[in-house]
Order: C-alpha cells, then structure tokens, then sequence
C-alpha cells in the first residue's frame, strides 16, 4: 500500500496532487455534512439499518447462500428510489439548509421571522399571565441536557407556542419547556430542564430556575413568561434580564443569534449586573428578615418574662390584698 502511494506521487505532477486533495477533501465533507445533518434523527436510524442490510448482502455473497443474495441484490437495485422515497423530507429539508448556507440572506430573513414569533407569543403569554419556557438552540446540541419530551417536530408559529403553553386538563404539553432546534423548528414539547443551583431571588421559582439551569450548561438561550407577574425574562450564559419589554427582548434576541459579539457582551454584561443587584437585594431581604425574627423572638421572650414574673405568688398576694381604708 506505501509502495503504491509513494509510486503515485512520484509519477503525479503537483496539479494532480491538489487535485485529489481537493476530491478527498469534498468527499470527507459531504459524508461529514450528511451525518451532521441527520444526527440525532429518524434518518440516522434509516441509515443504520441499510448498512446492515449492506452488510447482509455481503456476507450472502461470500457464504453463497444464493436465495438471500438474490433477494438483496433486488433490493439494493432499487436502493436509489427507496431512499428517495424514504428520505425525501430530510433531502429537502437539507437543500434548503444547503441554500441558506450558500445565500445567507435567506437564512437571516428566516431567523428574523422566527425570533419575531417568539417574542409576539411571549407577549401574548405574558398579557394573559401563561407561564412559559421557551428554548431555543443554537450551536450546543441539547438532546443530551434534557429529559422525556414530547416530540412536535413542527413549523414555528406564534399561535402554536401560545397553544402548547395554554394551562389545560386535555393538553398535557403545557407543564415544561418548548424546544426550539437549529433548523428553527419546535422540536420537543414538555421538556424537563436541569435546574441552577446558584442563588436567585425568592421571586423565581422552578421555571426560571430550569431556564437559568440550562443556559449555564449550554450556549442555549431561554425565554421564560412569568405566570404570576405576567413579566417576561430572558436567560442565557447563566445569567437572567427580567422585566423585559418587547423591542427589548427582540433586540437581546437579535444581538444574539446574528453573532453580533459586541452587543451580546454588552447584554450578557448587564445581565450580570441585573443578576449581582438582585443576588445583592436577596441577601439584604434575607438579613432584614434574620433580623425581623431575631426582634420578635426577643420580643415574645420578654413578654414571657413578664408573664412569669406577673403569675408568682408574691405578685398574686398583691392583687388579691384589699386596699387599706384611709385614717380617719
């Protein structure tokens, strides 16, 4: 094998050479796009399965059992139409994937479209006080952080979000995040989210806690619709920006999925900021409240004090003498 290479380069001209680099290297990154792509999907699993009946057909042909490789080979006759046939949502969804990589324009339009549905849904949610949790990928693959899920595998829309989220005895996706997946489609429904164990203030309950504890994991970003307050935040980096306003979100939204550094560092910035306040305002509330305990147990404790002192035998004997009548 040496041999043949060595002989090869040597009889090559250095044209050739580039040349069947350039092939090997447009051929590794198509197989790397192709299983890039279907990762983690129903497609990977397809793909599995017809290796194995690759596999198969040779292993027949080298025993010579003939019946199987005959109906094998029929089979891998029409292996192009049956992966037509099978894969043919996945092949368009990548070659419109493929398109927005080559155009970028078409892919920034459709990541606009999709952050404005999020931020009109969580408007709605928030008006209505629906509680919410809305997670959005972005280079982190996120099947490994979070647990069960229901899968939606849907288009993204403002009218879905708010139905997934609507508080009902029939709909059993409400309780848990929605995640949101590179291709900008909602992927999983009542997702359970690892929760933060850093201190947040006594506001914050277990969805802004499972916001904040997925986004410490991961490059993630969480919207999360507060359903007693009816207030928006939105969490990322392990950080929390509450009370948001809608032009605010959008612009956090746009800073940071079209890359724009500066401003991501800035927001990413103030939200710690927002997160040191508000970790500083919880602990001067917890020490205000040590203190407010500490008073009324001192409080009580003389108030028994007095008590033991009014029930001894001497103060009784007091109160129960008669007054003496005055001197004549």
């Amino acid at each position: 094998m040496r041999q043949m290479f060595d002989s090869l380069l040597r009889d090559a001209s250095a044209r050739d050479v580039l040349v069947l680099c350039a092939d090997i290297f447009l051929v590794y990154y198509v197989i790397y796009r192709v299983l890039l792509t279907i990762k983690g999907t129903r497609a990977m699993q397809m793909v599995i399965g017809m290796f194995l009946i690759g596999a198969a057909f040779f292993a027949a042909d080298r025993f010579e059992m003939t019946t199987v490789s005959w109906l094998l080979d029929n089979f891998i006759n029409y292996f192009i139409i049956i992966i037509i046939v099978v894969f043919q949502q996945d092949i368009r969804r990548g070659l419109v994937r493929l398109g927005q990589n080559v155009f970028p324009f078409g892919r920034s339009r459709e990541v606009s479209h999709a952050l404005d549905e999020v931020v009109d849904a969580a408007e709605q949610m928030a008006k209505a006080r629906i509680g919410a949790i809305i997670v959005m990928e972005r280079d982190a693959d996120l099947t490994g952080f979070v647990d069960h899920g229901q899968e939606v595998d849907a288009k993204l829309s403002t009218e879905l979000l708010v139905a997934l989220f609507v508080p009902s005895r029939d709909n059993k996706l409400h309780d848990g995040a929605v995640l949101i997946d590179k291709q900008l489609r909602i992927q999983l429904a009542a997702v359970v989210l690892p929760l933060s164990h850093q201190p947040l203030v006594k506001e914050f309950g277990t969805r802004h806690r499972a916001a904040v504890g997925i986004t410490e994991e991961t490059d993630a970003v969480a919207v999360v619709v507060s359903e007693e307050r009816g207030e928006i935040s939105l969490c990322f980096g392990g950080n929390i920006a509450r009370d948001l306003e809608r032009d605010e979100l959008r612009r956090a939204l746009m800073g940071l999925f079209y890359g724009e550094k500066e401003r991501a560092s800035r927001i990413a910035a103030e939200a710690r900021a927002a997160a040191d306040i508000a970790r500083a305002v919880a602990a001067m509330a917890e020490g205000m409240e040590r203190a407010e305990r500490a008073a009324r147990a001192v409080t009580a404790e003389s108030s028994g004090r007095a008590r033991t002192v009014a029930e001894t035998p001497t103060a009784r004997n007091r109160a129960a003498a008669p007054a003496e009548e005055p001197a004549r």
